[in-house]
């Protein structure tokens, strides 16, 4: 599987943010998006999201046949806001996220455990801490299969054993064929292609 961005241009307020951004990752690859604040990294994940229309150019995901897939079928956001209800529990927030998504993989117990999250699972989420609750979004990656992972700054908040556990999450879903897309103004601990954004 291949993620294929040509000519892509964003206009955001009468602004245009970017314009001809191309670039192609394979699975296993991931990039990372880098620039200035504003830039229009966040737009970009939107749009391969297909939360965004762009002003110009298209992005695809196309398989060895050259056959192309529903980007927005195919890929996780974790937005820089975690996107948690407050006033629901960590389970129901990942019960909701694995019938909306489908493809489910991990039980919502499972997925937590993996990011070592598991004693608040019948936790509202009002009750977790900044980092607890970053957890939680990212844990949505693995309730639901998805090739091409969108990580909108996925460090914010988390402590050095949790980033470490990120960066074990990023490697296996590489190994397994996966694509990961991120935009961080920190290092993710895994090979990846720069995508420079913006000037400064």
């Amino acid at each position: 599987m291949r993620l294929i961005v040509s000519e892509l241009a964003c206009e955001r307020g009468g602004r245009v943010l970017f314009s001809g951004m191309g670039f192609a990752v394979a699975n296993g690859e991931a990039a990372m998006l880098t620039g200035p604040n504003g830039a229009g990294k966040t737009s970009l994940l939107s749009i391969l999201a297909g939360l965004l229309k762009p002003l110009s150019g298209a992005a695809r995901l196309e398989d060895a046949r050259g056959e192309e897939s529903d980007l927005s079928e195919e890929a996780h956001l974790v937005g820089h806001r975690d996107g948690v209800k407050s006033q629901l529990l960590v389970s129901e927030n990942l019960q909701f996220c694995q019938k909306l998504l489908g493809s489910p993989w991990l039980s919502p117990r499972e997925a937590l455990a993996t990011l070592g999250l598991e004693h608040v699972l019948g936790l509202p989420c009002a009750y977790l801490s900044s980092g607890q609750r970053r957890r939680v979004a990212l844990a949505r990656l693995l309730v639901s299969r998805r090739p091409l992972w969108l990580l909108d700054e996925p460090t914010a908040a988390l402590d050095l054993a949790s980033r470490a556990l990120l960066t074990k999450l990023m490697a296996d879903h590489l190994a397994s064929g996966g694509l990961i897309v991120a935009a961080s103004h920190e290092p993710l601990g895994i090979a990846t292609q720069e995508i420079r954004i913006g000037e400064g």
